[in-house]
């Protein structure tokens, strides 16, 4: 006879009583700690700083000035950090999802390589000839040289209304590069070179990856490029800087100081890596504007570039240039009602604060202005002995 209902639920109640289940009180792997975004934001941005002014402290201050040597130096090192993680972690495994092929590597990587190569090569040899602020201020032209590049390229359609976004940039840096005091000519065509090598460098990469089959974050692209940037390098070097370098150089600046050069680059590439997937690309944007405004205060600092209150001018139209294309005029609109409603409660829970806040921004603020002004030299014709002859060289009458 076929059983019934009530006998399948008998049957299964019978089936529990004799194979009783305990009570269990599920445990969960507890979640792992995930460091603040703010912390990937700030190590980017430090060791961004660090590369930069590092190399122009090797290069200028200790006198070692043999850029492609130490940029052929930066790129084996990456080299070989990124064959021995890919050897013993699990970091580069994305590599594994690129369909990698030698005609892939000939025809996209090596090309993409050599403007790697020659865009540092470029960017390098400008810190022999220019401040780290004014090279700051000639970098934010560099998505307007992506733009023009992609159009000449082929990459992308001309488009007028993009070409007005960004000539507030151009507009920005010429004022600026007009204030500049130690305007250097082949410093600048250096530093123009290396925007435009690193523009067509962009683009091909872009193209490159197009196609979801190629897509690489910054390691792995890393991975691919080094090795044919350091075998570029290492023969412009063999035949232009390296019969000239004497240990005695090399010494000077000390091989612990290179290997803590080349590590700090390498790990700015890691950097990236992180800060992209904790926060996104148009963060690191903002990050980036963030980045060159505290360079060039760094460099008045540590290496007394005088920056003139033109520059100053210049450059903040350039950087409200670059944000306003980057996010465009609509985001920028929210962005500004939903800060300003935050800081009408920031004022309203913390009014003295807010006030405190308001009095110490506008001191400092005033503090830039007249530093940007002020002469950068003192003038002996004012001192106490030397007012005298200043008033007489006016008609005033001494006795």
């Amino acid at each position: 006879m076929a059983a019934t209902a009530d006998d399948k639920v008998r049957s299964s109640l019978e089936l529990q009583d004799r194979n009783p289940v305990l009570p269990t009180t599920e445990t969960s792997e507890p979640a792992k700690a995930s460091l603040h975004p703010a912390v990937y934001v700030a190590t980017w941005i430090t060791l961004s700083s660090s590369v930069i002014l590092f190399n122009k402290w090797i290069l200028d201050s200790l006198n070692f000035r043999y850029p492609v040597v130490l940029t052929t130096y930066h790129l084996s090192f990456a080299t070989v950090a990124t064959q021995l993680l890919a050897r013993y972690t699990k970091v580069l495994d994305g590599r594994k999802n690129v369909k990698m092929t030698g005609r892939v590597y000939l025809r996209a990587i090596v090309p993409i390589g050599i403007f790697f190569s020659l865009s540092l090569i470029c960017g390098n040899l400008t810190y022999l000839y220019l401040s780290v602020s004014f090279i700051q201020m000639l970098k934010a032209t560099t998505p307007v040289a992506v733009l023009l590049s992609s159009w000449v390229m082929g990459i992308a359609q001309p488009n007028m209304k993009l070409l007005l976004n960004v000539s507030a940039i151009v507009i920005g840096v010429v004022i600026a590069s007009f204030g500049e005091i130690k305007f250097v000519w082949i410093g600048f065509f250096y530093q123009l070179g290396g925007i435009v090598f690193e523009a067509i460098r962009l683009n091909l990469v872009q193209a490159l990856l197009s196609s979801a089959e190629y897509k690489m974050d910054p390691l792995v692209s890393l991975y691919y490029f080094a090795p044919i940037c350091a075998g570029m390098n290492g023969v412009v070097a063999l035949i232009w800087e390296i019969p000239r370098v004497s240990m005695s150089e090399v010494y000077n600046v000390g091989l612990f100081v290179f290997f803590i050069n080349g590590l700090t680059a390498f790990l700015l590439n890691v950097s990236v890596v992180f800060l992209i997937g904790k926060t996104s690309s148009l963060v690191m944007t903002l990050c980036g504007v963030l980045k060159d405004v505290l360079l060039v205060f760094a460099s008045m600092m540590i290496w007394g570039h005088p920056v003139t209150g033109l520059q100053f001018f210049g450059y903040s139209i350039a950087l409200g240039g670059m944000v306003y294309y980057k996010l465009g005029f609509d985001a920028l609109k929210g962005y500004a009602a939903e800060g300003g409603r935050q800081w009408a409660e920031f004022g309203t829970a913390r009014p003295a604060l807010r006030k405190i806040i308001v009095a110490v921004s506008g001191l400092l603020l005033v503090i830039i202005v007249f530093t940007a002004v002020a002469p950068a030299t003192y003038n002996p014709a004012y001192n106490s002995g030397g007012i005298k002859n200043a008033m007489a060289g006016v008609g005033f009458g001494t006795d």
